[in-house]
């Protein structure tokens, strides 16, 4: 890796570009991360006023930026499994559902803690 023998705030810099570019190229070319970055938009200020406590407020924001945290995972390791080889075979597939499973359980992780929260508040 490049810049490998940088320290102190060089290595944070270095770092935080490398991050902004896995950001962007998740964003480019992930559907479903923009997808659920477009949703992230209007979700977080309305987690944010629908929330009574800071604690309401953390766990409403917390579960919704946990979706696209598992969705980056997720697209790092289908790169890495199509990086090994295109042709169908069972481990890669297993790996690749394994991951899409993860994102799906967050989504209803986040699911679940919007309801536990802001239904006993309108039933």
């Amino acid at each position: 890796m490049a810049n490998q023998n940088a320290t102190g705030w060089r290595r944070v810099i270095y770092a935080f570009g490398y991050s902004m570019k896995g950001f962007k190229a998740c964003f480019e070319l992930e559907e479903a991360f923009r997808q659920e970055v477009s949703l992230l938009i209007p979700l977080v200020p309305l987690g944010l006023w629908l929330g009574e406590t800071p604690v309401e407020r953390a766990m409403l924001v917390g579960s919704l930026l946990m979706v696209p945290i598992v969705e980056l995972l997720n697209s790092a390791i289908e790169a890495n499994v199509d990086r090994v080889g295109m042709e169908r075979n069972e481990l890669s597939a297993r790996a690749k559902d394994i991951a899409s499973a993860a994102v799906f359980s967050s989504i209803i992780f986040s699911v679940v803690i919007w309801t536990l929260i802001l239904a006993p508040k309108w039933i």
